[in-house]
């Protein structure tokens, strides 16, 4: 099979002979007599486009040979048209250019081997098996793009035997046979089965978005070219929006996010202060009991019932506590209790009222999917009365259900 790919990557359309078609998994699998979909492998996915009139969803190699996925069947033995779907190419084609430029950077700076390298829709990764600074990364991409915009030709092809003995070049493995060597001036030296663009400026520029540690070195999210020229407009398009909301101009956004952070941080302070002022207030009303005691707050999280009901514990107003706050299509619930487990008594009221949720022997928390008509009535069943002496002032007001 002739792999039109290798020598002609820029071939947007082709012609070949069908050799097989059988149906497969996933549509027809055909077997053409050459071919310039290149097949999924090294990282790279594979191209789709249309066969003889039907859509080529996918390509593989298998033992040598390329097998096409098709929506459809195609008769054997005829001479069918391909067309590939050249815009996806050529961004796989920029995509894996960019990788070899920054791989052979990294190595040859750190001596560091890619050991991982994925391209995926919304950006290419690459694991490195040695740690990276983000500053010594970002004269990476500074000297990657400086080749960039030199123009300079990349060359992809099959060297002698001989030369290929006394080259030095990348590679994950140890290879047999013909080698295919991808060649950037300056840049990179590698082994590798893909497409790649013929001149460096084809590759537009690379852009890193994010780094971290990963099994001792560094996974190394990137992209090139037209991908990275979208990337950098959706983020444009989020600082812009960013900086309509904080009435900040567009480089100014990170200091009044900054800023926003901190008030935000003195207000969630004083709100804190306030809940707890309104708890130690509601608290103090309550008289001293040996009862079950049940208490509703309407605008309490989960956070503020467990202090609510700590609280009450604390200063001894009740034998169990359960504290409540209404929600959509329920309740949010704390129940505790200093001497007694209440772990029983949180599964049974679970099990009557729908409940989700569990804890430790002195609390638990979860909640109530259930209508207040049923569970008043389970409360109240279960001995929970409203505490004594209270009278609530209002629904925003900490007050008994009347059970």
């Amino acid at each position: 099979m002739e792999k039109l790919y290798y020598d002609s990557p820029y071939m947007k359309e082709f012609e070949a002979k069908v050799v097989s078609c059988i149906k497969g998994k996933k549509g027809y699998e055909v077997v053409l007599d050459r071919t310039a979909f290149y097949p999924e492998g090294g990282g790279q996915p594979a191209d789709t486009g249309v066969l003889g009139g039907v859509r080529v969803t996918d390509v593989h190699e298998r033992d040598g040979v390329i097998v096409h996925s098709t929506e459809g069947p195609l008769p054997e033995g005829d001479t069918v048209t391909g067309t590939i779907d050249w815009e996806r190419r050529f961004a796989h084609m920029q995509q894996h250019s960019g990788e070899h430029l920054v791989s052979g950077l990294i190595h040859r700076h750190f001596g560091y081997d890619n050991v991982g390298f994925h391209m995926g829709e919304n950006e290419v990764t690459i694991d490195f098996n040695g740690l990276i600074e983000w500053d010594e990364l970002m004269r990476i991409e500074e000297e990657a793009n400086a080749i960039i915009w030199e123009n300079r030709e990349i060359r992809a092809y099959f060297p002698p035997a001989d030369e290929l003995a006394a080259m030095d070049y990348r590679s994950k493995k140890e290879l047999t046979g013909d080698v295919r060597i991808v060649r950037i001036p300056g840049g990179d030296t590698c082994a590798c089965c893909g497409t790649h663009v013929r001149l460096t400026g084809e590759i537009g520029l690379v852009k890193f978005i994010s780094m971290i540690h990963y099994k001792g070195g560094v996974r190394i999210a990137m992209l090139s070219g037209k991908k990275a020229v979208a990337d950098y407009e959706k983020r444009r398009g989020q600082v812009h929006r960013i900086s309509t909301e904080l009435s900040a101009k567009p480089d100014e956004v990170a200091e009044a996010v900054e800023k926003l952070k901190q008030e935000n941080g003195e207000l969630s302070a004083r709100i804190s202060a306030l809940y707890q002022e309104l708890i130690a207030e509601r608290t103090e009303r309550m008289a001293v009991s040996d009862k079950n005691i049940v208490l509703i707050e309407q605008e309490f999280d989960g956070l503020r019932l467990r202090q609510l009901a700590n609280r009450v514990l604390e200063e001894k107003k009740a034998k169990i506590i359960l504290a409540l706050s209404g929600i959509k299509g329920g309740f949010l619930y704390v129940i505790g209790s200093q001497s007694e487990d209440v772990r029983p008594l949180a599964k049974e009221l679970n099990g009557l009222l729908n409940g989700r949720g569990g804890g430790s022997m002195q609390m638990a928390q979860g909640t109530y999917y259930t209508e207040r008509k049923l569970l008043c009535a389970i409360l109240k069943e279960k001995g929970f009365s409203g505490p004594e002496p209270y009278t609530g002032t209002g629904a925003q007001s900490l007050s008994s259900y009347a059970l």
